[in-house]
């Protein structure tokens, strides 16, 4: 790889180095200390859990609780790798950084990493972890109430008319209760402590530089670790990028939400319309549309009973966040159409959505509003609830509605980070067209921050993850991503695949 920077050599140089002295990225965000300067080396065992690949091994990183107080309590890591498949070929530690927030990472070498080519498994060790909060790292929750861990709850879905007053509710619920029982583990969870948590397994591996292969939330982790210790950074692949629009963070990332199910929507209408469709709901994409939007209200004024359901019932909400879900890929197409063929019907779906437990739930809700002030307006909510029905019917308000964010007890303890151009040129962002979680458009504003430190491969294709995608994958994306992480050299310029 060519060891260009953006803007001028030396510029890039000092702010890397003041980076990694300082743990920050420029005034305008300052993080505090940097990384644990203590971490220690690790010893290799035996992972938990069944159907592991044999070869994957585990152990513990001790990093502080408090980057603040290095000195302090400390906390443990769990950290997994499968160690290069021929060591002779072996140039370093690929880092495979967990998605969500509240995402577990500890079987990734194993489930994700048998997707990336021999060559690439070969070239690297392959490495992941359960970040802070959750999984087999030390662990913190919410004790919600049952209810709550329901995405119905969770997800700001707003009554049927629009009415936000369960929401502003069920929010201020969630937050006292996570100020009750998180304790202080939870006041530390942000996007920041995961990239000074990462710098601390770096040590711990022996590394100088570490590669990454970050999908969706990883992508902004990514990002901010890059942003942070940049020149502890080798071969960064981003895919299904998070817009790092410092002044919202989250907070747009889940009104993107609105666009994203409105750029992915036709693909299903058009899979559900066609005439070798196995479940063809419409004559017209238009035609499915219609037929959602009118079930959608009829379930809000008689929902059917759905055991098992979180609550036990299709309501119009449940049928929407169903459609959220199953714009994630295409292999869930049929089975939408099948729920929306027997609800027209009367009949009870099938098997109901599962909920995330609860340090899942803990650590997604800590990052989400730890991350950055969310507004505290509830007149200013309604009317942005209002207004979305109307532009972006399929998502009926939820993307812009009031969260436990705007209750959350605690602020947030370090400023977001703004990703610039200024650091090494070895970024490579993959993204589809049409993703339901990332958009394009907020990829776009990933792109445009990284400037010349990035080259983005662009997939003509919907779904969530554009790179190692099981069964309806990019050929084209996939060679280009192998290259830069065998060889370092991306595209000149970016770059569009046909799906």
């Amino acid at each position: 790889m060519r060891p260009t920077t953006g803007r001028t050599a030396a510029l890039a140089l000092a702010t890397a180095a003041t980076a990694s002295l300082l743990g920050v990225a420029s005034a305008d965000a300052t993080p505090g200390p940097p990384a644990d300067p203590t971490a220690t080396a690790l010893d290799w065992g035996p992972c938990p859990g069944t159907g592991l690949d044999p070869r994957q091994e585990c152990a513990a990183v001790k990093v502080p609780q408090d980057y603040r107080d290095p000195g302090g309590k400390r906390i443990s890591l769990a950290v997994s790798r499968i160690p290069s498949e021929r060591p002779r070929a072996r140039r370093g530690t690929l880092l495979l950084i967990p998605g969500g927030p509240g995402s577990p990472g500890l079987d990734r070498p194993t489930t994700l990493g048998k997707r990336l080519p021999k060559p690439v498994r070969d070239a690297y060790d392959i490495v992941s972890f359960d970040p802070r909060g959750m999984g087999r790292s030390t662990h913190t929750g919410c004790d919600l109430d049952a209810a709550d861990l329901s995405l119905l709850a969770s997800r700001p879905w707003p009554a049927p008319g629009g009415d936000i007053t369960t929401n502003i509710a069920t929010g201020r619920r969630m937050a006292d209760t996570c100020a009750r029982n998180g304790g202080e583990l939870l006041r530390t969870i942000s996007t920041v402590n995961e990239a000074r948590d990462i710098d601390s397994v770096r040590r711990a591996l022996g590394e100088r530089k570490l590669s990454a292969w970050g999908v969706s939330y990883g992508t902004y982790v990514g990002s901010v670790y890059a942003q942070l210790f940049p020149e502890h950074t080798d071969r960064w692949v981003l895919d299904s990028n998070d817009d790092p629009d410092p002044e919202r963070v989250e907070r747009g990332w889940l009104a993107n939400y609105a666009v994203g199910v409105e750029d992915t929507f036709p693909d299903f209408a058009a899979w559900a319309s066609g005439p070798d469709s196995p479940v063809r709901l419409a004559r017209t994409p238009d035609g499915v549309r219609a037929r959602v939007l009118d079930l959608a209200a009829r379930l809000d004024a008689k929902p059917l009973p759905w055991p098992g359901a979180n609550p036990p019932e299709l309501n119009g909400n449940a049928l929407r966040q169903s459609v959220l879900n199953a714009l994630y890929s295409r292999d869930d197409f049929e089975g939408l159409a099948r729920l929306i063929v027997d609800a027209d019907a009367g009949k009870a779906p099938g098997e109901a959505p599962s909920e995330p437990p609860q340090d899942a739930m803990a650590v997604s809700l800590a990052t989400i509003c730890n991350d950055v002030e969310w507004p505290t307006s509830l007149p200013d909510y309604a009317r942005d609830v209002a207004a979305s029905r109307k532009s972006h019917p399929l998502t009926a308000g939820m993307p812009v509605n009031v969260t436990p964010c705007s209750f959350w007890h605690d602020k947030p303890r370090d400023k977001p980070v703004r990703i610039t151009d200024q650091g090494p040129s070895n970024v490579l962002l993959v993204q589809n067209k049409r993703d339901v979680a990332t958009p394009y458009s907020g990829a776009l504003n990933l792109r445009r921050a990284y400037g010349d430190r990035a080259r983005m491969v662009s997939v003509d294709a919907m779904g969530h993850g554009a790179a190692y995608v099981e069964n309806d994958g990019s050929a084209c994306a996939d060679r280009k991503v192998t290259a830069f992480l065998l060889t370092g050299e991306r595209p000149e310029r970016d770059v569009l695949c046909r799906s």
